[in-house]
Order: C-alpha cells, then structure tokens, then sequence
C-alpha cells in the first residue's frame, strides 16, 4: 500500500494537512487536515510500514490496545482511499 503521488504532508498554522503537488492541484484542490494520529498514520504510511506496525506504535504511544489502535488505522486507511490519496 502506498500514498499516491502528488500529495504531500505540510504543516500550516501549526496543523498537519494534505495538500495536492503538480498535476494534482487540476484534480483536487482542497486540503485534508490530520490531527496527530492521522499525522502519524500519514508518515508512518509513507515509510513503507504496516498497519499493524503503526497500530504497535500508536497503542504504545496513547497507551491505548492495540486492537482498537488497530481499527483505528483501518478506518483511516480505508478513507484515505476512497479519497484517492491511497493505492493497494
């Protein structure tokens, strides 16, 4: 699974958001704010890690389980792709 080409993490007023790059700004040209587990789910998905990696990490760091860490990452994941920003 990675991020499609053409759309970049930026902080903007403090705020993590995902913006269009190049050719992408014709086919969106919104912006997507994260908070700081989409953030981190963002990047973690740009490094090339599991979702079950990113699940150990976020019920490490919010002291959550990592079951609903893990759902949690489904849900983002699977919305990043009905909005095109993400590719099998």
């Amino acid at each position: 699974m990675n991020i499609k080409e053409g759309f970049l993490i930026r902080e903007v007023a403090g705020q993590a958001v995902i913006i269009p790059d190049g050719e992408k700004n014709v086919e969106f040209t919104g912006m997507i704010k994260l908070n700081e587990t989409g953030k981190l789910i963002w990047e973690a998905l740009a490094n090339g890690d599991s979702q079950e990696a990113i699940a150990t990490k976020i019920a490490d760091e919010y002291g959550i389980t990592k079951d609903k860490a893990l759902g949690d990452v489904q849900s983002f994941v699977m919305k990043m792709k009905e909005e095109g920003f993400i590719e099998e």
